[in-house]
């Protein structure tokens, strides 16, 4: 295997890229027989570490990272041009990456970096949930999650992030459901893959109703991705179980209109029948028909807080800083008051 990668590598061997990565750099925190095996696979394959793993101290790099969690979502759209952008007007060039919703964020993330010898690194989404002191030590360059969230505080020592409220602005998306009468609200959200967002606007929701006197119903919750067609399903799954929603809140805006194309499939109309919460923001929400109601999130100023950010950091300026900031609730066509 002559044009073995440091991924195959850590398939054979059955450990993390981040532990391969920790074998070639010579890291401390590797046992000694995971570390001979590794070497035993990389010698046998003829692996060659990029421009041999021993110089990976790249002081030399003009490369900026971003890494986008899956390719479907159009609201990282207007984020990577406002970083784009800030990254060229620094003398720097921005390199994209996708990554496959099968890989692993964090490892994708040192294996991005490594591959291409990053002077810093920005995330658009994904699960950073489980990153630890290690993983920051195999990156060995600066780090900005946006449109992310970790609930951790103890780990914000170790990179910078760009985020909003995630609970708070999902919260105030369906207590305006409540407040315009809506008793039987649904939800469509993320699941494994996405675990930090996700799971705070789902707490947002059930905040929500708690705070209006209404009961959370498990059967009312429908999973989703990131794209039409997965807010498409989600919604027909959610309506063939449960037949008295008068509402429903979808995490994205792509996925909302997904499902707001299921209920218009069923000969249901949208907000007489069913209204629909979005959530981002993205052009797609107001040229759908009817235009959805959604939380906005500021994806432009998302993109540029985090380039500046990141090159503050590298240029020494200032150390990690986590940075939240405002949504708006955008009152459209797609919810309707209850008399």
């Amino acid at each position: 295997m002559s044009n073995a990668n440091i991924k195959d590598i850590a398939e054979i061997a059955g450990v993390a890229i981040s532990t391969v990565s920790r074998v070639i750099n010579n890291h401390p925190d590797v046992s000694e027989e995971t570390r001979k095996k590794v070497m035993e696979i990389i010698e046998e394959t003829n692996y060659i570490p990029n421009n041999s793993a021993r110089n990976l101290k790249r002081s030399n790099s003009k490369d900026i990272g971003v890494l986008v969690k899956g390719i479907y979502n159009p609201f990282f759209a207007k984020i990577i041009q406002s970083i784009e952008e800030k990254v060229a007007a620094h003398g720097y060039t921005m390199i994209l990456h996708y990554n496959n919703d099968n890989v692993n964020d964090i490892e994708a993330a040192i294996e991005f970096v490594k591959e291409k010898k990053l002077k810093g690194l920005i995330c658009l989404g994904g699960n950073f949930s489980n990153l630890n002191e290690s993983h920051f030590e195999d990156l060995e360059t600066p780090l900005v999650l946006a449109s992310t969230d970790l609930e951790e505080e103890r780990k914000k020592a170790f990179f910078s992030s760009v985020s909003i409220e995630n609970e708070k602005a999902a919260y105030e998306a369906v207590n305006y459901l409540c407040k315009l009468g809506h008793r039987k609200i649904g939800i469509i959200t993320i699941g494994e893959e996405d675990q930090c967002v996700g799971n705070l606007r789902l707490k947002g929701y059930k905040r929500a109703l708690e705070c209006n006197h209404i009961s959370f119903d498990e059967s009312s919750k429908e999973i989703g991705e990131y794209t039409f067609e997965s807010g498409f399903d989600a919604l027909n799954r959610l309506l063939n179980r449960v037949q008295d929603l008068t509402a429903v809140f979808v995490t994205s805006d792509i996925m909302a209109i997904g499902a707001a194309k299921a209920i218009l499939n069923r000969g249901l109309r949208i907000p007489d029948d069913l209204s629909v919460m979005g959530f981002d923001g993205i052009d797609y929400a107001k040229f759908f028909h009817p235009s959805l109601t959604t939380v906005n999130q500021p994806g432009e100023y998302m993109g540029k807080r985090s380039a500046d950010i990141l090159f503050d950091i590298i240029k020494k300026k200032k150390e990690h800083q986590h940075v939240i900031l405002k949504t708006e609730l955008l009152e459209s066509e797609s919810c309707k008051k209850l008399i």
